[in-house]
Formats: C-alpha cells, sequence, structure tokens
C-alpha cells in the first residue's frame, strides 16, 4: 500500500507518504505560507522514497473542516495530483485525524476534537478507538457554540486541539468530569490522515479527484483565513 497525504487546514502544514506501513512526514508551522510550500513538500517525499506519483494507489486529504482557505488549498492540491496521474482521492475528517494524532501521542482511546471555528462556536467531534485501531466516530461533527457541544457517553474523554486553549473554561464545564483531561497542542498532521486512509482504502472507498470535495461544516463560508 502506498498512499500520499496533505493537510493544510489549521497553522500546520504538513505532508505524508505511507509505503507499505512505514510513514515519512514533513511538517511546518507557516500559517501563511500553505499554498507555496505543500507541492515542494509532496515532491521532496517522493523523491526521497524513488517513487513516482503513478506508483501510488490514491492521494489523502484533509477535507476538513478548519480554516476556509487552508481546506480549499488542500482539496485543490489533491485534486490536481491526483487528475495528472490518474489516482483516485481519499478525503478524511480533519477532525478524525486530529483525534488520531492524539491516540498515537497519548495512548487515549476517547477523545473529544476542538477547533476554533471564531464567531464564538468551535468544531466539534467525538472519537473511539475502532476495532481495526483508528479512532470511529462516536457523535456527529458539528459546528456550535462551545457551551452546547453534545453530551459525551460515559467517561475517561480527552480533549484535543487549540479549541481548548480558546474556549477551554466553557468546554470544561460543559463536558465535567467526564472530562479526564487536554491536550490542546495536538494539531491535524498529515502522517494520521494516512492512517486513516489506509482503512478507507481497504474498503474501496475512494473518490474521482474531480468530485472531491470539502466539508466546512459551516454553511456560510466567509473569508475568515
Amino acid at each position: 500500500m502506498k498512499l500520499l497525504g496533505l493537510d493544510t487546514s489549521g497553522d500546520a502544514c504538513s505532508a505524508a507518504l505511507l509505503v507499505d506501513g512505514a510513514i515519512r512526514q514533513r511538517l511546518e508551522r507557516e500559517p501563511r505560507r500553505h499554498g507555496e510550500l505543500i507541492l515542494g513538500m509532496l515532491q521532496g517525499l517522493l523523491e526521497e522514497a524513488g517513487l513516482a506519483l503513478q506508483g501510488l494507489d490514491a492521494v489523502a486529504f484533509g477535507r476538513g473542516p478548519g480554516s476556509f482557505t487552508g481546506v480549499r488549498i488542500a482539496v485543490a492540491v489533491a485534486q490536481g495530483v491526483s487528475f495528472g496521474a490518474g489516482l483516485p482521492t481519499i478525503p478524511v475528517s480533519t477532525l478524525a485525524a486530529l483525534a488520531q494524532g492524539a491516540y498515537r501521542r497519548l495512548g487515549r482511546r476517547r477523545i473529544l476534537v476542538a477547533l476554533d471555528a471564531r464567531m464564538g462556536e468551535v468544531y466539534w467531534g467525538s472519537y473511539e478507538l475502532g476495532p481495526e485501531g483508528g479512532l470511529v466516530s462516536a457523535g456527529e461533527e458539528l459546528v456550535c457554540p462551545p457551551e452546547e457541544v453534545p453530551l459525551p457517553r460515559g467517561d475517561g474523554w480527552w480533549g484535543a486541539g487549540p479549541g481548548w486553549s480558546v474556549h477551554g473554561a466553557a468546554l470544561r464545564e460543559r463536558i465535567g468530569s467526564a472530562l479526564e483531561g487536554v491536550a490542546p497542542e495536538v494539531v491535524c498532521e498529515a502522517q494520521d490522515v494516512v492512517r486513516l486512509a489506509t482503512v478507507s482504502l481497504r474498503k474501496g472507498e475512494l473518490v474521482p479527484p474531480e468530485l472531491a470535495k470539502p466539508v466546512y461544516l459551516r454553511d456560510r463560508v466567509t473569508d475568515r483565513g
């Protein structure tokens, strides 16, 4: 299995290459330079591995939610790269990938992801460890005020994502004793995008590049970064 992955949905810009279970990643925190950095990252990974695009199985990308500009960059790059090489794409939720990263880094099996959605709201998702070793959704992904996020079932939950820095007080009050701790420093990374994409590839959940779409969660798209 050979997958190329990218994410430009937040402050971090990252690319990853999975070849037969081994992952290489490049990541830079340059929020205003995603568009100029990402293609070089992807090409560099392929050159290091001695691979051509045509030798891949698919291109995975963080499809949102996140920065509207960043999500649009990811979709456009994934479409361009895949179309030129005749490859399918695999859209991956940035919230799910962030949760997967929290599991990878912290070993926590129940993750509540929060991203700052501006306008007093958060992008929100809850995830639990599934039977295939990936984090699976435990509820609907949505955008809402932090005081209105859905309460998780049971306890042992861990908060992850930069939304916990911005809206931590309100979220802690809302979740209460079900929350064991938080890791606001965790961000979406391309290596976790490709990890989740492997499950989609095995299931045949592939999307032609011309049909790859962003997911904003908020209907009203504004120029807010």
